[in-house]
C-alpha cells in the first residue's frame, strides 16, 4: 500500500516550533527548512562566487594588455577575489562560471577584451571593431585546480577609456551545481 501525501504548503506552528520534518520510524530521514537552513550539502551551492567592477574610469594605453583594475567587490563569498591584484583564485573542486562585461568609452578601431588564466592563458575573449561606445561580454566555464589564478584585460587598437558604473565593467564567477 503506498500512501501519498500532497501540501501547498508547510508552515511552523509557532516561532517556537522545530523548522524540521521527520520521516519514518526507526530509519529516519530529515529535512531541513526555513531561512537558517544549515543542513544543505555544499554540493549544492553556488559559492564561492564574486562580481567585482570598476570604481572609476581607467585609462588604457593601445595595442598592449591591461589588468583591468576591479577593486569593487559587490560580493565575494568565500574571499577568493584578490582586489588589490584583481585576480579570483577559486578552489579545486567542480565546475564553474566565469564571466565579464566591458564598456569602452571611446571608438577604436579594434578592442579585445580576454579572462586570463594564470596570466597567459585566454579562456573567454570578445573582440569587435567599435566606432563609437560599445560593450564586449563573454563568459565560459572552467575547472580550476587550486591554484590557477584568473583576470581580466583589454587590448584596444589605440588608447581607451574604460567606462566604470553599476553594470558597465565588471567581471564575476560562480560555481555550477551538477556539473
Amino acid at each position: 500500500m503506498t500512501s501519498i501525501l500532497e501540501v501547498e504548503q508547510l508552515d511552523t506552528l509557532s516561532s517556537n516550533a522545530s523548522s524540521t520534518l521527520t520521516i519514518g520510524g526507526t530509519n529516519t530521514t530529515t529535512i531541513a527548512f526555513g531561512p537558517n537552513v544549515t543542513t544543505t550539502p555544499s554540493s549544492l551551492k553556488n559559492t564561492p562566487a564574486f562580481r567585482a567592477r570598476l570604481s572609476s574610469n581607467q585609462s588604457v594605453s593601445g595595442a598592449t594588455w591591461t589588468v583591468l583594475s576591479l577593486a569593487t567587490e559587490d560580493f565575494d563569498i568565500g574571499g577568493y577575489y584578490d582586489n588589490s591584484t584583481y585576480r579570483w583564485t577559486p578552489p579545486s573542486g567542480g565546475k564553474f562560471y566565469i564571466h565579464f562585461q566591458v564598456r569602452n568609452n571611446t571608438g577604436q578601431d579594434y578592442m579585445y577584451c580576454s579572462i586570463f588564466k594564470n596570466g597567459t592563458t585566454e579562456v573567454a575573449m570578445a573582440q569587435a571593431t567599435i566606432s563609437s561606445a560599445g560593450i564586449l561580454s563573454s563568459g565560459a566555464i572552467i575547472t580550476p585546480n587550486g591554484t590557477d589564478y584568473y583576470n581580466l584585460q583589454v587590448n584596444p587598437g589605440t588608447g581607451s577609456t574604460i567606462a566604470a558604473g553599476e553594470g558597465f565593467t565588471f567581471f564575476e564567477a560562480f560555481k555550477l551545481i551538477g556539473a
